[in-house]
Order: C-alpha cells, then structure tokens, then sequence
C-alpha cells in the first residue's frame, strides 16, 4: 500500500502465495486501522506522504531488529537510573525490556505504561497531558511541563526522521515540543530507529543530530549516513 495506490485481491494472492479469503480478511483488518479503504475486488490506499501509518501497522514492521535495538538498550542503561521513554513502537520494546530492572521510568505513551504496570521494581511516573488517540501518546501542556519539571539520566527517544542534514523530526506537530522537553531534562540522550527512518523526514523538527549523544539502529541503516552521523560526533551502535 506505500508503493501502490490501489491493490487487487488478485494480484496480492498471486505476490504472497496466501488464499483469497485470506487476503481479504487482512484488508478487512487494515481497513480497520485506517490504513486503506476496500473496494470491489480490493483496496485503495488511505496513507498519505508524510503521515505515519496506524501503530497497530508499525507495531509489526521491523519487529526483530526493535527487538534487538530494545536489548542494546537494556544494556546502556544501570540498575537505578531515571529513564525518560518516549511513545512508539521501537521504544515500547525498550520499555517491555526495561520491565525486570530497578530503575524510575516515566513513559510518554499508554502502551508502555502498561507494560511497566506490573513491573515489581520500576518507580512508574506517568506524566499528565492528552492523549492521543491510536498512539495512545501524552501530549500537550500538563505532559511538557511534567517533563521541564525533571532531571533525568537517559531520556530514549523515537524517530520518525533522522539524518545528518535534517536532525530528528517527528510526524506529528504535537509530538515535537514533547520530544523537545525530554531531551531537555536528560543528561544522556538516546535515540533509536530501525534503518528505514535514515530515509524519511518528518514535518516536525526536534533537534539537530549533535544535540544526540548515541544512536542505537540496525544494520540496513545507510553506511553513508552513519558516517556522516559519527563524523558529527555522535556514537552509532548498530545491532
């Protein structure tokens, strides 16, 4: 659906080797997310240049590689440390991660507050603020000033765009200032993406890439962009 408009039942049955019916319950399901409208003999694409597809969508994207971003994580971060955790599917592998350790965590998204809930050694701060609908991210005044209130040790940070030229950006406009104050309140700075952010550019700046201190990614990430994210003095840890 990213690269076509329209799709047919057909021609996806004939790509994936899976039945009709099968196809036609999958474009059931996405139609339900908002990702597509169906149509006679198939669907029409709802996504549109810019936006981030549904989380329930990019839950399920590159999920190994933010299974074993999380796991890096894990290891950058000690037993006691205060842990700002961004909303986003990459970073909600980082929290489940996070759910055995002694640290205080503060997530920026209900998915991770709830798997943190049940965590017997994490302090849990939820900040304030709206939510959002689908993300389920924390937005708005109550959550900015919650995180200028802060001084934390780590805040990890999602991704909708990264590269040397552009910095990191965000899709969502409500995100950016959110983003903004938790890098504001962390001493280190992590930010954590699969490869294909490094080709994408969101509409919201958050920073410049220097403001980073470390970038945790996978290796389909562009060579050429790494170096020229290390040459800006950030570290890049590829898993």
């Amino acid at each position: 659906m990213r690269t076509a408009e329209r799709v047919t039942v057909a021609e996806l049955a004939a790509q994936t080797g899976c039945s009709e019916m099968t196809i036609r319950r999958d474009l059931d399901q996405l139609a339900e997310q908002g990702v597509l409208r169906r149509v006679r003999g198939g669907a029409v694409s709802l996504l549109l240049r810019g936006e981030a597809p549904p989380f329930a969508v990019r839950e399920h994207e590159a999920a190994d590689s933010k299974r074993r971003i999380a796991a890096k994580v894990d290891e950058l971060i000690a037993d006691g440390e205060s842990v700002i955790l961004d909303s986003g599917t990459t970073v909600l592998q980082v929290a489940r991660a996070l759910a055995r350790r002694r640290i205080t965590a503060i997530p920026l998204d209900l998915h991770s507050v709830n798997a943190l809930s049940a965590a017997p050694d994490v302090r849990l701060l939820v900040p304030g603020g709206q939510m959002l609908p689908g993300t389920l991210s924390l937005v708005g005044h109550f959550t900015e000033t919650s995180l200028r209130a802060l001084r934390v040790d780590t805040a990890v940070l999602a991704v909708c765009g990264l590269s040397a030229r552009h910095g990191l950006t965000a899709h969502d406009l409500a995100e950016v200032p959110i983003k903004q104050a938790a890098l504001a309140a962390a001493q280190r700075k992590i930010a954590v993406c699969d490869g294909s952010k490094f080709t994408r550019t969101g509409l919201g700046h958050v920073c410049p890439v220097t403001d980073l201190d470390a970038i945790v990614t996978d290796s389909s990430a562009p060579p050429g962009e790494l170096e020229k994210i290390e040459a800006a003095g950030v570290a890049v840890i590829l898993v």
